[in-house]
């Protein structure tokens, strides 16, 4: 009889043993910073249970179309804006679980140290998705390099200029490409992980940046029926760490600024 007992004693918790470790999170992340607090924290899920499978992206489509399409758990690359206006194009009903970190988006330039340099006729590109090309405009309004129609309208356009005494001319471009044209444009608005994966320092090489008080946080996103499983607590629990706050504040030197 104690045998038996025994065995399935035994056997309940292989069982239970299996199931913890059928806990899987199948989570896409652009490589900077992303990626990389990703892979910093998927020891700790381990040890819940939580197996931590990060995919890469370089771009910020195919992370929403696959997480809508449940070939993927979640994503972490964007900010509510971005996602708002995905949702709204693409009529997708993905949601936000969880803020993680702000990445303040700056204007760079390989030709001039300070704004006040840009030449007449300047070409300026910026990201051609909505969001972060009305941020990006945003930004060259509080500078003084434009004005816009109205300075608080987070999806202006170029349309929207009312003002731009030193005739600049605006490019568009995928965001994740910006970096690449760099030295062949006189000024480019560059979204932060993009810029770290560019080796360039925000806090050193931005001629002008978000202020650390930027509402464009960056959020851990899922699908609705998928937010608040046992597996994406835990998840969101590593991500608002102690130990995430302080990687944050040491490897990215405030380029990077922890929102929890």
């Amino acid at each position: 009889m104690k045998k038996v007992l025994l065995f399935t004693a035994l056997a309940a918790a292989l069982s239970a043993g299996i199931a913890q470790a059928g806990e899987k999170l199948v989570v896409a992340a652009t490589p900077v910073p992303h990626a990389e607090i990703l892979e910093l924290i998927k020891p700790t899920l381990a040890k819940e249970g939580v197996d931590l499978e990060i995919k890469v992206f370089t771009d910020y489509v195919q992370p929403n179309v696959q997480v809508a399409e449940k070939r993927l758990d979640a994503n972490f690359f964007q900010h509510q804006p971005y996602l708002d206006e995905f949702n709204k194009a693409k009529g997708t009903k993905l949601v936000n679980v969880a803020g993680v970190h702000v990445e303040p988006l700056g204007a760079y330039s390989s030709k001039y140290k300070q704004l006040s340099e840009l030449p007449g006729g300047a070409t300026v590109v910026i990201p051609n998705d909505a969001t972060n090309g009305g941020r990006a405009l945003l930004l060259l309004d509080k500078a003084g390099l434009i004005k816009l129609k109205d300075s608080n309208n987070i999806l202006a356009t170029i349309k929207d200029i009312t003002e731009n005494p030193k005739d600049l001319k605006f490019r568009e471009l995928e965001a994740a490409t910006i970096p690449r044209v760099l030295t062949q444009v006189d000024l480019a608005l560059i979204n932060t992980n993009y810029a770290l994966e560019a080796k360039l320092d925000p806090s050193k090489d931005a001629l002008v940046i978000e202020g650390k008080d930027s509402p464009y946080v960056n959020i851990l996103v899922a699908r609705p029926d998928d937010k608040d499983s046992d597996a994406m607590k835990k998840l969101v629990a590593a991500l608002h760490s102690p130990e995430v706050k302080q990687f944050i504040l040491e490897k990215y030197k405030g380029a990077i600024v922890p929102a929890f």
